[in-house]
Formats: C-alpha cells, structure tokens, sequence
C-alpha cells in the first residue's frame, strides 16, 4: 500500500527526506510543504528581517559574511560530496547552490508546494483501526484569504528547522536601555557596526562568528558569557566579559561588577523550538528546549507515524540528517519494529536523566549533541540496520572541535582531505 507523507519545509532536512522516500516509490509519496518560494531553509541569504511581502515571518538567520564553521568534506551528505575546487570552509552561497544541486540531482522540486504554508497537523483516529492518520492543513501564503486546504497522509516529517524563532533572555532593565537591541537573527551585515561599542551575549558558535565578523568595523566587541575564557588570540579589539547582571539607559553592566558604555547589544542567545501547526492533539511538548514525547530525539512515542528531523543540535547536520531520515523510512515500511510506548518512553527519560545527572547538562541541552553524535548516530544506524557514517567524518569533525577552541581566528584558512573511509588529512600545512 503507497503511503502518502507530509513532509514540513524544503530545507535540507526535507529535501534529504523527499529524496530518500521517492526513492521507493512503490511504498512512498512524499509531498514536500514550503513556505517560502524557494528551496534551502535557513541557508538562503535575505536583506529583509520580520516579515516578508506576505506578512510572513522571515524564516532565514544567515548573515552576508557567514562561512560554516565545519568544513565541507564532513558536512556533505553521504553520497553526495560538495564540489572539490572548494576550499573547505565554504560560503552561504557554496551551501545553498550544494542544496540546488542535490535538488535538480534527483528531481524534487516535482514534489514541492512552494509558497505554501502549513498551519493544521492533527492525528486522525479511525473506528476500530489502530493505525493513525494525518489531516494537515496548507494554504497559499500569496493569497489574503485564510482559509485551509486539508489533505490526509499516512505519516508527517516535520523539517522546519529550528534557526528561526529568537529566543530573548529575560534582562533586568532591558527597557531602559536607550541603545539599540537586536538578535542575531536579524544581522546582515557588519558595516551597521561602524566605530560603535558592541556587547554580544552568548559565546555559541554564532556568537563567536558573528564577533569577529564585525570587529572589523566595530570600535569594540565584548563577547558576555559565563562559560570558560576562550583560550585563543582574539582580535585587539575583542575582549571577553562576564554575563550581564543588568543594563541602564547607556551601560552594560556585568556580574563581575563592571560595566561599559554600550551603543548595541547583540543577542546571540540561540532559538526556541517552534511547532505551531501541531494541534494540542499531538501531544507534543516544548518545555526549556526539550521536546517530548520523543524516541531517540526523532520518533514520536504516541504516534510513530510522527517524526522530527534535526531537532537535536551541534552536530554535523546533513549527514545527521541522512541517518534520521533512513531510521523513519524503516519505522514506516515496517522493517524496523519499534519497542512498546513504554519501553520508548523509558528510553527517553534515560538518555534525559543521564544528560542532567552524570554529564551534567542543563535542560535546554536536552537535545544537545557535540561529539555524543557518533554514538548516537552508530545506535540508530545499528537499530535501523542502515549504513553508519564514515569513520573519517567523525574522526574530522572532532579534530576541527579542538581546533576551533584554540585557533578561532584562523582556522577557517585550513584545507582537509578525506583519504578513506577512515582516515583524513590536512591539505595545507
């Protein structure tokens, strides 16, 4: 029996998802919802910020200077590597014609609604049946008129990303501050900066990015945070501070005591999961960045027929992507038995439970991964018996980890090769 899929934005994660699941077509139709009137998600570079020529919210955070902070050869995925005459840390726009090229490979945009917006997901249960399907409902975003087209699937992939919605931290005095406030999801262009005193607040890696993007304008960038003192040479007119204790109408001050004269203060605080067309049916829960009920950070324990791509975060994200998609096609096609609710459940509150108590996350880290991705990765690849990613991708990924910490600057200006499956070298000295 075809098995009618609705898959949540034509980003990388969907595309990976369109592609693989039209790959079989005798089991899969995938039907690819966009809200905007092109492919590439969060790698497609906009001027605009707040809402676009429909009154729709801009889905993009990139930024004009944005090289990724991973190099190519460990972003690609599996079968598809980026083009060799690029050096390693690519461009936005490297990435985003990469993703037009995987999309013209293997003719997806037949299976996009472009400028289509999903706004209804809600599980439909049947009289005597346990299987459950999906009504979502879509509209035209180019249209005045509200009203929802409805559909039924078989199964829903929600891939819309999770850059999107700023997340804005709670600062006391906040609203004396006379100077300008804006997240990093609404930065463009560094020139904006001119000979100004910028305090940037988080040290993820946009934060530090988005730093030195600008120092070369700003008079001075002040990196605020209370996680351990970079330990790499930072341009001179970068310096680090504590976090803020609060803010006056012309000051940031730190919870060191001190405090500086400030003209912009640069929110890089990161984003919240957003799901809003998920109706309270759904029983999807979003508390401090952690999404329940999910199995493996991926599979709905309700309602199996309910997966989320690339909700978890600092990882390699394309090959990730890859691996999720794989395990929720066996899910679906029926090859991978799933354990009882329960079961699922239980393995849930583990993996939690350990990230709080032995590794000592907090619980917006819930979702969380860095270098825990590979075991992770290797589980569900081993699971879903599907094939694991390379060796020499993790093996890269974690030597560019260290790197990063100790040469933030130059790091970029490096060069990688992979040699095999399980070994890689640098191109340059």
């Amino acid at each position: 029996m075809m098995l009618r899929v609705a898959i949540i934005g034509a980003g990388a994660a969907g595309l990976c998802a369109a592609r693989h699941l039209a790959s079989d077509p005798c089991i899969f139709e995938p039907h690819v919802f966009e809200k905007t009137q092109e492919i590439g998600g969060t790698w497609v570079y906009t001027e605009e910020i707040g809402t676009d020529k429909y009154g729709e919210s801009i889905h993009s955070s990139m930024y004009w200077d944005l090289k990724t902070n991973l190099p190519k050869e460990v972003m690609a995925f599996p079968d598809f590597p980026f083009d060799k005459s690029l050096p390693s840390y690519v461009k936005h726009q490297d990435v985003l014609k990469y993703l037009n090229d995987y999309c013209e490979k293997y003719d997806l945009k037949k299976f996009i609604r472009f400028n289509t917006s999903v706004d209804y997901v809600k599980p439909v249960h049947q009289d005597g049946q346990e299987k459950v399907l999906w009504d979502v409902g879509f509209r035209d975003v180019r249209k005045q008129c509200k009203e929802l087209t409805i559909e039924r699937y078989d199964a829903v992939l929600v891939c819309n990303g999770h850059y999107c919605i700023p997340k804005i931290p709670d600062l006391l005095g906040i609203d004396d501050f006379q100077g300008q406030i804006m997240h990093s999801h609404n930065y463009r262009r560094p020139q904006v900066f001119k000979d100004k005193s910028v305090v940037l607040l988080g040290t993820g890696p946009s934060g530090r990015d988005i730093a030195l993007d600008i120092c070369e304008f700003a008079k001075k960038a002040i990196l605020s945070h209370n996680k351990a003192q970079i330990i790499t040479q930072l341009p001179s007119n970068m310096t680090e501070k504590s976090g803020i204790e609060h803010l006056t109408e012309k000051e940031v001050v730190f919870t060191d005591g001190t405090s500086e004269p400030t003209d912009v203060l640069l929110l890089c605080t990161g984003y919240n999961y957003d799901f809003p067309f998920l109706t309270p049916e759904c029983n999807v829960k979003v508390v401090d960045q952690h999404v329940t009920p999910l199995y493996k950070h991926l599979i709905h324990t309700q309602y199996p027929t309910l997966a989320f791509i690339g909700i978890i975060s600092i990882v390699c994200p394309f090959p990730q992507f890859d691996c999720q998609v794989k395990f929720t096609m066996a899910v679906l096609n029926g090859s991978l038995k799933l354990p009882s609710k329960k079961e699922m459940e239980e393995d849930a509150r583990k993996d939690y439970e350990w990230r709080r108590n032995t590794l000592g996350f907090p619980n917006r880290y819930a979702h969380r991964m860095g270098t825990l991705q590979w075991e992770y990765n290797k589980e569900l690849s081993k699971i879903a018996k599907i094939p694991a990613i390379p060796r020499s991708v993790s093996q890269l990924y974690n030597a560019v980890y260290e790197i990063r910490k100790t040469d933030l600057m130059h790091y970029k200006k490096m060069n990688y090769i992979l040699t095999g499956k399980d070994s890689w070298e640098a191109a340059n000295p």
